[in-house]
């Protein structure tokens, strides 16, 4: 019993340094979505982070992470899903972020 839980447990070790060998030197992750990156309101007093992990982070007047929560994108449409249980949305025209009243503008 030792012996096939032993040889299962190399068998195992071996695939996966095959397959860590095979993609060795060679990048998997996708480019980030254009989206991704500071949004930012013109008096500075909102301030969006959206995160290449599908998260989001918003500060406002100050307060850091005053709003948090995941997003989807599809296009130029964005879905807010925030930790407290509400939605949201938001579309970007002409590099601007139009996220329900407000208007942000990239951060460069």
């Amino acid at each position: 019993m030792i012996g096939r839980v032993l040889l299962t447990l190399g068998v195992m070790t071996a695939m996966a340094a095959c397959a860590d060998a095979g993609t060795r030197g060679k990048s998997t992750a996708t480019a980030p979505h254009p989206h991704v990156g500071m949004w930012v309101t013109a008096d500075g007093r909102i301030r969006q982070e959206l995160r290449a992990d599908g998260r989001y982070e918003e500060e406002r007047d100050g307060r850091p992470k005053a709003y948090t929560g995941r997003y989807t994108v599809t296009g130029d449409h964005i879905d807010y899903f925030d930790d407290l249980g509400f939605t949201a949305t938001g579309d970007v025209r002409d590099g601007v972020l139009y996220h329900e009243h407000l208007v942000l503008y990239r951060e460069w």
